[in-house]
């Protein structure tokens, strides 16, 4: 079996900057379509809306650290919320890897050295992943079935509405009224890869409880979207007012069809693309292919400077850690 896997591993890697190589023209000559309008576009960056889309987004990090840490508890680990939250963002950064499992390898590295059990913390993010994914179903279905459609896909999904919200609910109830399939999907998972099972038993409430603060953060990046949006253009009040609903819907699912690809480094382009398909025919091309571009750009200068702080506010509260730290590197 290793020696299988062996050349399929090689192969994957050598293709993966095909991929992100791909990536990178798909979004030059999306911009080249558009190039257009985009010279022929106002634009402008607004100080308020952007400090406003700055907030929501650290907001919605505050909300995903916290649902981790839940889900953890749920499977019976602990970590104080400060710990979290250094963890989180320490491991964040390598996300833009292609393969999208940099970093729930180096948070479940950084857990063990706070004496997580490595089972507890690998079964918290797979519970905190298919969370904050089903979630996005609800999110999906309330705006098909209410403001949006599939934009420039209509013409081929449009009919097909009906039976994917079905799906949808029917994916979520499954989801909440069977728990222990969670459960046991890990445990077979865990027990393949010669580790422990997990002694935890997941309820319809703890479910129901992570999906609600799941949508929670949805809430807060859609608006952060939203809001870095009508920053870069001049908006009136009515034109804001109906875009906002496709903005909140179009950004939590452009986000999980991109984690979903695998294939690019944080679904570079992927999310772009699919952020381009439905919001079109409400804003514009050009003015989408912005707002795409600035809020993956917005995303990634925040991480940094989030990281950044939460780092030195860690070696502040811990000084002595962080001397022994480096008396230890020195003796070695």
């Amino acid at each position: 079996m290793s020696a299988v896997a062996s050349p399929l591993r090689r192969g994957w890697q050598l293709i993966q900057p095909l991929f992100l190589v791909l990536a990178l023209v798909f979004i030059a000559l999306l911009l080249r379509s558009q190039w257009g309008e985009l010279s022929g576009h106002t634009w402008r960056l607004h100080p308020g809306w952007l400090a406003l889309s700055g907030l929501l987004m650290i907001g919605g990090w505050c909300v995903e650290v916290w649902l981790w840490r839940f889900a953890l508890a749920c499977l019976g680990g602990y970590l104080a919320y400060p710990d979290a939250l250094r963890i989180w963002f320490a491991s964040i950064l390598v996300r833009y890897i292609p393969g999208n499992v940099w970093q729930p390898l180096g948070m479940t590295v950084l857990a063990r050295q706070q004496g997580v059990q490595v089972e507890a913390t690998v079964g918290s993010i797979a519970l905190f992943q298919a969370v904050n994914l089903l979630s996005v179903l609800p999110i999906a279905a309330f705006y098909l079935l209410t403001v949006g459609d599939f934009g420039l896909l209509e013409p081929w999904l449009g009919a097909a509405t009906g039976w994917l919200v079905a799906l949808a609910g029917l994916g979520v109830a499954l989801f909440l009224l069977r728990p222990g399939w969670l459960i046991g999907l890990l445990n077979w998972a865990l027990t393949k890869a010669g580790r422990p099972r997990l002694r935890a038993a997941l309820t319809t409430r703890h479910l129901l409880a992570l999906l609600l603060v799941a949508l929670l953060a949805w809430l807060c990046w859609g608006t952060s979207f939203a809001a870095l949006t009508f920053g870069l253009a001049a908006y009136t009040a009515g034109e804001m007012a109906a875009a906002l609903p496709h903005l909140l819907a179009a950004f939590p699912i452009a986000y999980a069809v991109g984690y979903l690809s695998f294939i690019t480094p944080s679904g570079l382009a992927v999310r772009e693309g699919t952020l381009y398909l439905f919001l079109a025919p409400v804003l514009g091309g050009g003015p989408t292919t912005v707002a795409a571009l600035a809020i993956r750009l917005w995303q990634v200068i925040l991480e940094v400077v989030v990281a950044g702080a939460v780092g030195l506010w860690t070696r502040a509260r811990n000084p002595q850690r962080s001397r022994l730290s480096q008396l230890s590197k020195s003796g070695e």
